[in-house]
């Protein structure tokens, strides 16, 4: 039986200042857009906007809910539980706008949509000029577009949103992380020859379900041969004595906040062997490299320039990002490496109250190590605060082990 760490008491009071300022961040960004309505469907997007929590992962890929959210007045949620979810004025039957829910032909329910956006602007008193969309059909678009309303893709306009967090939301970060700690508590303790790799991240997902999380993103968690190349998630394998295994939360926790973070262990603890202590070191020095280099008005650009070097030994196999925003979820935005900027970079300012993950994973190209260490910042107005606290390896970072 998993133990229960305190939870997090909110009261009424605050939760309404905490669903209270998502949706007015919603609202101020839609202002500067000139956007008059949102459609959104994300299951993320929903719990920002009226703390919908109901089923998100199959709303994930089957969007049976959807939200109408105005600049300036009601919203109105279809297909949930007609419930009091907070900051929603009215509930209507969702129009099925799936293949799954729907049929494959989905012309009638995209008409009826339009109908009841129609039914929505009369309560608005005014007429709809725009319309933002997360990822609905196509058809939807070009029903609003033959009736000379503007539309906008409405993911920009949630992240925008979603990019400074308020004091209640590091609290709720901050509460994740401590239940994402407890349960990596818990697989270091199990951690033992013999165990598979799906058996010890099992603990992960026990922990967050036993403290109300929602889910995990993924199940990234390797050891041995398998921890490099990275991304290769929890198998059968059973764990080795001497083994280093490596792992990356992604742990949508309770309130539906995120704890994203990653640690690298050598199964039986001890030094390790060189390719270990090297790769360990080279991953823990350019996590606290970068971390240094966060603070208001730095650009996504300066970042990524200013990053550690890398050794040409690990370049390679590099992570996908040196920097990425957290909230919610992982969130925007992603900050790539100088290898990558010309194909994927993207400027723009880091500013007070992001949170940002700095990420590593250090492993030889065509090698058998790959170590995943990962570290959790809110950006302050002199820097950062780490969020996250797990210790790290100290047997790995010995000098004395190093050539």
């Amino acid at each position: 039986m998993i133990d229960i760490i305190p939870p997090l008491h909110l009261s009424d009071e605050s939760l309404n200042k905490l669903f209270s300022y998502r949706l007015s961040r919603i609202r101020e960004v839609m202002r500067l857009k000139q956007v008059s309505v949102l459609i959104l469907t994300s299951p993320v997007s929903l719990r920002y906007a009226v703390n919908f929590d109901e089923y998100q992962l199959f709303q994930s890929h089957i969007p049976t809910c959807y939200l109408f959210l105005s600049l300036e007045g009601p919203t109105q949620l279809h297909g949930a539980t007609w419930r009091n979810f907070p900051n929603v004025t009215h509930y209507q039957s969702s129009d099925f706008l799936t293949p799954f829910d729907g049929g494959l032909d989905l012309s009638t329910n995209t008409q009826h949509l339009i109908s009841h956006l129609q039914a929505f602007s009369q309560q608005l008193n005014e007429p709809i000029e725009s319309v933002g969309l997360e990822r609905m059909s196509p058809l939807i678009s070009q029903r609003l577009t033959d009736k000379a309303i503007q539309v906008y893709d409405a993911e920009p306009i949630i992240e925008q949103a979603k990019l400074i967090k308020c004091e209640l939301e590091i609290d709720c970060l901050k509460h994740s992380i401590q239940v994402a700690q407890y349960g990596m508590q818990l697989m270091y303790q199990a951690l033992r020859p013999g165990i598979t790799e799906n058996q010890l991240w099992s603990i992960m997902h026990q922990v967050n379900a036993a403290h109300g999380g929602d889910w995990i993103e993924g199940n990234m968690l390797a050891s041995g041969p398998r921890t490099n190349p990275w991304l290769q998630e929890a198998s059968h394998r059973i764990i080795e004595k001497g083994d280093m295994v490596a792992f990356d939360t992604d742990m949508i926790g309770p309130l539906g906040y995120i704890a994203d973070i990653s640690r690298s262990w050598v199964c039986g603890g001890g030094k390790g062997n060189q390719a270990q202590r090297d790769a360990y070191r080279h991953a823990y020095d350019e996590v606290h490299h970068n971390m240094q280099l966060i603070k208001p008005g730095i650009s996504f650009r300066e970042l990524s320039e200013q990053a550690f070097i890398r050794k040409t030994e690990y370049r390679d196999n590099r992570y996908v990002c040196a920097f990425h925003g957290a909230g919610l979820s992982d969130e925007y935005p992603k900050i790539y490496y100088q290898e990558d900027w010309a194909r994927s970079g993207y400027d723009g300012l880091v500013q007070e109250n992001m949170v940002l993950c700095v990420e590593s994973y250090s492993g030889i190209k065509g090698g058998s190590v790959g170590v995943k260490l990962e570290e959790m910042v809110r950006v302050t107005s002199k820097g950062i605060t780490p969020l996250t606290d797990f210790p790290f390896e100290d047997e790995l970072l010995n000098d004395s082990y190093l050539t």
